[in-house]
């Protein structure tokens, strides 16, 4: 895809005026940064922070049969929600590995809305509507083009965007959602989020994201509210031990391999992958998705490889510099036997072997 061809989202233009840094990301052109990672992570740890998500897919599932097609194409148990939850799950493929993670939001009975990983919009909705073919009183709607998706977070999240809305933002759980207005324009108010922090994330007209993202600077100043770019999203995201498409899970991964079997529900009947899954269940991993510190000089990146006793075990997955933990820490898939906490591993850090010891996950986790 040429610079000519990658998408912009409604709030474009607010980033330039910020002077951000932009990078081409899943066919956009986003954010990386506006002052700097490190400064933005902190922001988010200690205060708040707010980053443009709009580039994320959202597909509606309606119809008589909305449930019993959520809950076939995806993995958790989507009959446990009530209106206004969400559930954290996994678009599955026959063979029980990711073709995406995903949000499911539930409306009503008969309305479902997914949010999706940008990257995968397009093939998700593809294979989405490929199932359809097994349900009649179904549709599935792409309605990306019409949410701007703004996420604020961090401890001051509640009380910077409570000055927006009418709604009692306290009363929003972990994990629910509601329909109110913010600034003024209707929008969905989810609390969930990427960063390990508390916040939400506000799903609004595009034609409205731009007068929202102003006002949000301006009411959060005395709060130190901060612009934030694609690269403290990967650096909180991975504090935090959370799974990015691509990196910790992809088609060729399944959800025990990743440590995400607490969202497989192999009692709730039939779903595609099940059978795969329950295989793997019975017989068990070969691998598994760890952590580690670097106890050596470097730091991991995403493709480096993973020795122990002199062989290549594994590869890193994701790699970084912890800012607010003050380490170089990383994840990787290891044999079973090896996926142990204090297991003493290699990372060949560009062509040298450093030292790293396998550690719990996830790095971090915030006061409650």
């Amino acid at each position: 895809m040429t610079h000519h061809e990658l998408l912009r989202t409604p709030l474009f233009d607010c980033h330039v005026e910020a002077k951000a840094r932009i990078v081409p990301f899943a066919g956009f052109e986003m954010p990386v940064q506006y002052v700097g990672v490190m400064e933005e992570h902190k922001a988010v740890r200690t205060a708040v922070g707010m980053f443009d998500v709009s580039h994320m897919g959202e597909i509606d599932v309606v119809g008589r049969r909305a449930l019993e097609f959520v809950q076939y194409v995806t993995c958790n148990d989507a009959s446990k929600l009530v209106p206004g939850r969400a559930q954290y799950s996994g678009l599955m493929t026959r063979r029980g590995t990711f073709v995406d993670d995903l949000l499911v939001h539930k409306f009503d009975d008969e309305h479902y809305l997914l949010a999706v990983n940008a990257a995968n919009k397009d093939k998700d909705y593809a294979y989405l509507c490929a199932q359809t073919e097994e349900f009649t009183h179904v549709e599935v709607n792409d309605r990306s083009a019409d949410y701007a998706q703004i996420a604020v977070q961090g401890p001051k999240a509640l009380q910077v965007l409570q000055r927006l809305t009418p709604v009692t933002l306290g009363d929003i759980k972990y994990y629910r959602f509601v329909e109110g207005k913010v600034d003024g324009e209707p929008a969905i108010i989810a609390r969930t989020g990427y960063t390990g922090e508390d916040g939400f994330e506000i799903y609004l007209d595009p034609t409205a994201a731009s007068g929202l993202w102003r006002t949000l600077l301006e009411v959060g100043k005395g709060e130190g509210i901060m612009p934030c770019g694609l690269g403290c999203r990967d650096t909180l995201r991975f504090e935090a031990g959370m799974p990015l498409y691509g990196n910790e899970i992809d088609d060729t991964t399944t959800p025990f391999e990743a440590g995400l079997g607490w969202i497989v529900k192999l009692e709730k009947g039939a779903f595609l992958g099940r059978d795969a899954l329950l295989r793997q269940e019975a017989e068990g991993v070969g691998r598994k998705l760890i952590g580690f510190a670097v106890t050596g000089r470097g730091i991991a990146r995403h493709g480096y490889p993973i020795w122990y006793g002199g062989e290549n075990v594994g590869v890193v997955t994701s790699g970084s510099h912890a800012p607010t933990l003050g380490k170089a820490l990383g994840m990787g898939y290891l044999p079973v036997e090896l996926a142990t906490v204090g297991t003493q591993i290699e990372v060949e850090i560009r062509g040298q072997m450093v030292a790293a010891e396998v550690v719990e996950m996830p790095f971090y986790r915030r006061a409650r």
